[in-house]
């Protein structure tokens, strides 16, 4: 497959879809995209600059991931995650924190992290990674701010610069890049871009969002040495079966590429 020929195999595949969709992939200096510079609720998504400016403040030893911190029950959120339903006694190290916002999306520990980083230093983050698109308005599951019209917001462009920012960024250190890689390869959540890739062959670190109507996915995909960054954003979906299909025909298609682009 060439790169025009998975061009078209997305483009095809839009045809018939029933809502908005953006998305941006590249791989060896090449880059295909739609709409990426739209505007999209980031839901989960905006967890990545948040894990991001977690490891940039430990460089500065403005935090310590191995610092104990404990968890107040009026910081519990319901939705997705684990701490809510713990013991009012449990408490974890900022490293067990930022884990659980990835791995199993946890929206408390979000709030805790929002609190502990601070979210004008989070939008700073934003900033100095190019993700001009991207603002930080409200902790999870915050309905009265969306209420008053302040939400979270992304474009596909801007996830993916954060992708590349781990990966291949200057703001943090080799150490920084690997361990949030290792965090993000844990992903629980693999319905999307991963769900038609063999998992087996393909190294996959992902992070998913999704809202009512809303399904989003990005991932970092490496097969030998080649290496795929992929982010699709979806939005006014009758169905997020649907997002979520869509989603993950394209991450099979961009699976199929990078395999055989390895294997030439």
């Amino acid at each position: 497959m060439k790169w025009i020929a998975l061009n078209d195999s997305i483009k095809q595949l839009l045809e018939p879809f029933d809502g908005r969709i953006a998305f941006k992939i590249e791989m060896d200096d090449q880059m295909i995209e739609q709409k990426s510079e739209d505007i999209f609720p980031s839901a989960s998504l905006i967890k990545i600059p948040i894990l991001i400016e977690t490891f940039r403040q430990s460089e500065e030893r403005q935090i310590y991931l191995n610092q104990p911190v404990t968890i107040p029950l009026q910081e519990r959120v319901g939705g997705s995650g684990v701490i809510h339903a713990m013991s009012d006694k449990v408490f974890m190290t900022i490293e067990d924190i930022l884990t659980l916002m990835i791995v199993v999306s946890d929206n408390t520990a979000t709030n805790l992290l929002i609190s502990l980083l601070g979210q004008d230093q989070i939008n700073g983050c934003l900033k100095e990674l190019g993700m001009d698109k991207t603002v930080l308005n409200r902790k999870m599951m915050d309905s009265k701010a969306i209420e008053e019209g302040r939400d979270n917001y992304t474009t596909a462009a801007d996830v993916l610069a954060s992708l590349k920012a781990i990966n291949e960024g200057t703001l943090l250190t080799a150490e920084s890049k690997q361990r949030i890689l290792t965090i993000m390869k844990k992903q629980q959540f693999t319905d999307k871009l991963p769900a038609r890739m063999d998992l087996e062959k393909v190294s996959v670190a992902n992070k998913t969002g999704s809202l009512p109507g809303v399904t989003h996915d990005c991932a970092i995909i490496t097969y030998g040495e080649k290496t795929a960054y992929a982010a699709v954003l979806t939005d006014g979906l009758s169905s997020e079966e649907e997002g979520r299909q869509m989603i993950a025909k394209i991450g099979e298609l961009v699976y199929e590429y990078i395999t055989e682009q390895q294997n030439r």
